[in-house]
């Protein structure tokens, strides 16, 4: 084998399995050992400005494309056809959901990530990880958004061949049966975008991330929170 074909057998044959291996173990020491730490370190309170619109489109957008990832690449081909859903009706779907929730992550997300740089008050109470993190998420997105053209002029060629490789890759890996090789003809952009996927997990149980793994649906219906001031207020 030349130097590419064990950059391609490391990339995607071994490293998933460091990926999933630091995800797993350690998103469990950090509950275990660091419950306090398991939080989102909300800035509400720092400052209300766009947080909402940018919080909603964000995690909106950000939530639809862990399913629409989960749905696509795990759950097995066989699946899609006996629900009656052909390789390029599947491709056309994913190209939708994908510039549709993709462009709601990026631009909530972009708004989040100028109040973090440009916000003084919130940029002092941010840590080194809270910022890189949200970095790695865009530049991860934007990434995915660049694969967008490549899918569509595939699609435009009835060539479902580079969706059905990334779901088979997956699966083998899954399966701890992984077959690097399926990634040889797959354009970079697809590659790079993989990678830098699989990373974001490596440094999942490292940053605020590990929130999401806590499903606060009761969230939807708890009471407010009072905030109460200590400053005296007159009466009328």
């Amino acid at each position: 084998m030349n130097f590419n074909d064990y950059l391609l057998h490391f990339l995607f044959g071994v490293y998933p399995y460091i990926v999933l291996t630091v995800f797993v173990v350690g998103c469990w020491i950090r509950y275990d050992h660091e419950q306090y730490t398991w939080k989102t370190d909300s800035t509400m309170l720092l400052s209300k400005r766009y947080m909402v619109l940018a919080s909603n489109l964000f995690h909106v957008g950000i939530l639809s494309i862990f399913l629409g990832h989960f749905a696509g690449l795990v759950l097995p081909h066989a699946f899609w056809i006996a629900l009656g859903v052909s390789d390029m009706a599947h491709q056309w779907l994913a190209i939708v959901a994908g510039s549709v929730f993709g462009t709601m992550c990026l631009i909530g997300g972009a708004i989040l990530w100028l109040r973090r740089v440009f916000n003084p008050r919130i940029r002092a109470a941010s840590r080194y990880m809270d910022n890189a993190i949200l970095s790695m998420l865009l530049f991860t997105l934007l990434l995915g958004m660049s694969t967008l053209p490549v899918s569509i002029g595939h699609a435009n060629h009835d060539n479902p061949g580079v969706m059905i490789a990334l779901s088979a890759w997956v699966q083998s890996v899954l399966t701890l049966n992984p077959q690097p090789g399926l990634l040889a003809g797959v354009e970079p952009i697809f590659r790079a975008h993989m990678f830098f996927g699989m990373t974001i997990l490596l440094l999942f149980p490292f940053s605020r991330l590990v929130h999401a793994l806590t499903a606060p649906f009761s969230y939807l219906t708890r009471a407010y929170q009072i905030v109460r001031t200590k400053r005296r207020v007159r009466s009328a």
